[in-house]
């Protein structure tokens, strides 16, 4: 890992996945962005700097986030380099415009000239994305970005949507950004020309920003970093923050009485990752062929004529401890139950152990893992905590309920079967 010191921030460059390092002093003498960047000050998820040329337009913007707030989950994906960031109106009682660094109006300004056919899309400012590191004032660099994304539509890439705190309704935005394949450091040349020289600073642009500044959205290069295929550790599969754990920890205890009733959170869970996954019915358990729900992952073509396309897909859920992995017996049940042309899924409170995890990558499997980590993380990105974990738990008892009386209408009409036949 590449990291600067607190005593080089003042003439580094701009390196994705840097670390650069805050003082050691307490205080906001120790903060880095600061430091780092000209004409930047230290505090504030919005950091805007303005040009010095008296058009009243933003030089560039930084984007500094902790990735960890509960209600307002910031969020990068490394395989596709689109960055979901959220907006500055996040108490009730304001309008969401009304915010004190005018967060949100800086959002609406520059989707606007994303979106527009006048030119203004030059007036588009760069954005540099950090994050906290969790260690004092250190943050990391996660790269430059800019607004919107080829793969999502102009009426997706900025959302206002409603969210509930303490009993009152506000709204707030929801903003894509992808972060761009820079080749190189981010010159600090650029920085200093873009507030003191902005006519002049593409000069020391590097080529994606130019691309994105003549092409629009359609210019845009993102940052892609593919997962290597490889056996992830026993660690990798577990870790997550104190919210996550507390979260996975009560999801094990509401379950530990009944292991079984996690089929319906799991298949919960599994839907929450992608809409695209639908459909999920529990089955039968006597006879449940080694899969706990099946459904479908549908995939549709733009329009509504043609029907879409829908892949089979089998559910197996596993309420374990940590100290419990999904082994080789397990999965292998569920890969000999898998029919043609579907594929399964395995949702664990813990892990897979490394014979099985080995198994299902060197030979092909069509399985999909979700272990600790991911129903962490995807429970993160619906905004379930550790203060609402319990209620969201007791509000998939309406489907429990209904899956209840499913199966004792099935059973009822199994041993009438079996009477018959008799």
């Amino acid at each position: 890992m590449n990291i600067v010191a607190f005593e080089d921030l003042k003439n580094a460059d701009l390196i994705v996945d840097t670390v650069y390092r805050g003082g050691k002093l307490s205080g906001k003498g120790s903060e880095v962005l600061s430091k780092l960047l000209p004409g930047c000050s230290n505090s504030g998820g919005f950091r805007k700097v303005m040009r010095k040329d008296g058009s009243g337009l933003p030089a560039y913007v930084v984007l500094y986030t902790s990735m960890q707030e509960l209600a307002w989950p910031d969020y990068l994906d490394e395989e596709t380099g689109i960055f979901r960031y959220y907006g500055d109106n996040r108490i009730p009682g304001k309008a969401i415009l009304d915010t004190p660094r005018k967060g949100n109006q800086l959002l609406e300004f520059v989707f606007d000239c994303l979106n527009s056919r006048d030119g203004s899309i030059k007036n588009i400012p760069p954005f540099f994305i950090f994050k906290k590191t969790g260690s004092g004032w250190d943050v990391k660099f996660l790269g430059l970005a800019a607004p919107g994304n080829p793969k999502i539509s102009p009426d997706k890439d900025l959302v206002a949507f409603w969210r509930t705190m303490d009993d009152e309704r506000f709204q707030n935005y929801e903003a894509y950004f992808t972060v761009l394949e820079t080749g190189i450091p981010v010159d600090r040349r650029w920085l200093n020309a873009l507030i003191y020289d902005h006519e002049n600073s593409l000069q020391y642009a590097p080529d994606c920003w130019k691309n994105f500044i003549n092409k629009g959205r359609n210019g845009i290069i993102p940052l892609i970093a593919k997962k290597l295929p490889k056996v992830p550790s026993k660690y990798d599969q577990l870790q997550s923050d104190n919210e996550g754990r507390i979260c996975l920890q009560k999801i094990r205890a509401y379950y530990k009485s009944f292991p079984q009733g996690f089929e319906i959170c799991a298949r919960d869970i599994l839907e929450k990752t992608d809409n695209k996954f639908q459909d999920f019915e529990l089955t039968r358990p006597w006879r449940d062929g080694g899969r706990d729900a099946i459904g479908y992952y549908v995939i549709s073509p733009a329009g509504k004529v043609n029907y879409p396309l829908k892949i089979d897909c089998a559910l197996e859920a596993k309420c374990y401890s940590e100290s419990n992995s999904v082994g080789v017996k397990e999965m292998s049940r569920l890969i000999s139950r898998i029919r043609y042309r579907q594929f399964g899924v395995m949702v664990t409170t813990s892990y897979v152990n490394s014979q099985a995890y080995k198994e299902v990558i060197e030979d092909g499997h069509p399985i999909m893992i979700m272990s600790a980590n991911d129903i962490a993380q995807v429970l993160r990105n619906n905004s379930i905590n550790s203060s609402n974990i319990d209620d969201y738990l007791l509000s998939l008892n309406d489907y429990k309920i209904q899956q209840v009386n499913r199966l004792k209408a099935y059973a009822k009409a199994y041993e009438t079967k079996g009477t018959l036949r008799g």
